[in-house]
């Protein structure tokens, strides 16, 4: 099939990376002339705007977005709504608000214009690896581009079969679902990353203690020198801890055993926030989530050393870099 592709960061050029890599074609742009010149090279078809783009998509044109969350995609979403004709889809691939999904597909339904918002969990690891997507919006887009997402997504791999689901027909499997209507897609991503939060704040938490436990003013009978490099190691065979985080952080440990590289500055991309806000409007007490981000909020002001893990794991996963680094 044929895809075009808007934003050629991290993520948006490894998408197309992976998808030529399968059979498929991808038209793409970038405000960065040099990335959109690197993919062509590689086997894609450039475009120098957005209208360059749409112009060389066969009918129905699927145009994916591949920006930074906030005005830059709505304005891009904009701009394609006067592009794009009755029967085309747009995909928002990024992290966006599920809240501006729901205005997004409102007003391209106006216009004939279906529309998906496809949380994209994968990282700078997914050209090899898998994208695992959570796909909302309209169900006949969904279908029509399933080939598509069953080559960004992992596959069945060898991850074993979950006991009671003998029967159960579903993508999920496969590592990507539809998830109902217009915003749900990112309302589930969203959810995913504030669980994440939560989980990588444990893990650098528990690092800490592990490494305090060194210092001068434990009881020198029970002061102990512990190497993380191989506890995290260890902990990744057989554990019940074990987990692809917990990998990552066993990466950047083996790299860098004190984490010397990382100030321990810690940003947050949104996602953790809106976790925060759906669970106030739902009444659900997330002691756990809200802990994690104001964890980060503290990490700008005094850092620790499960703040330096924290920017470690995310510069893993996601290729962040902290402010200043380079």
């Amino acid at each position: 099939m044929q895809l075009g592709m808007i934003g050629l960061g991290r993520m948006g050029g490894n998408i197309v990376r992976r998808l030529m890599r399968h059979g498929h074609t991808s038209v793409v742009y970038d405000a960065n002339p040099d990335s959109v010149a690197q993919l062509a090279q590689e086997g894609a078809t450039p475009s120098h705007d957005l209208a360059s783009l749409v112009a060389q998509l066969q009918a129905p044109r699927a145009v994916w977005v591949m920006l930074p969350a906030g005005e830059i995609t709505a304005s891009t979403i904009q701009m394609l709504s006067t592009l794009l004709e009755p029967g085309d889809i747009l995909i928002d691939g990024g992290n966006s608000n599920f809240q501006d999904d729901v205005r997004h597909a409102q007003m391209l339904k106006a216009k004939g214009i279906r529309y998906l918002d496809v949380g994209t969990s994968g990282g700078v690891w997914g050209l090899d690896r898998g994208y695992c997507m959570m796909i909302g919006g309209d169900a006949t887009a969904a279908q029509h581009l399933d080939p598509i997402f069953k080559t960004l997504a992992p596959g069945v791999g060898t991850i074993p079969k979950t006991p009671g689901r003998e029967g159960k027909v579903s993508t999920a499997e496969e590592g990507y679902l539809y998830t109902g209507p217009a915003g749900s897609g990112h309302f589930v991503k969203m959810i995913h990353n504030g669980i994440e939060y939560g989980l990588m704040q444990a893990y650098a938490e528990g690092m800490d203690v592990l490494k305090g436990v060194g210092q001068d003013s434990i009881p020198a009978d029970r002061r102990y020198q512990l190497d993380l490099a191989d506890i995290t190691e260890l902990w990744r065979r057989g554990s019940i801890v074990s987990s692809w985080l917990l990998d990552l952080t066993a990466i950047s440990l083996a790299e860098d055993p004190e984490l010397k590289a990382y100030s321990g500055h810690v940003q947050d991309s949104g996602e953790g926030r809106w976790t925060i806000n759906a669970a106030i409007e739902e009444a659900v007490p997330v002691p756990v989530l809200s802990a994690a981000l104001f964890a980060r909020f503290r990490s700008r002001q005094i850092s620790t050393f499960a703040d330096k893990m924290l920017s470690a794991m995310r510069k893993q996963f996601g290729g962040h870099q902290e402010p200043g680094k380079h």
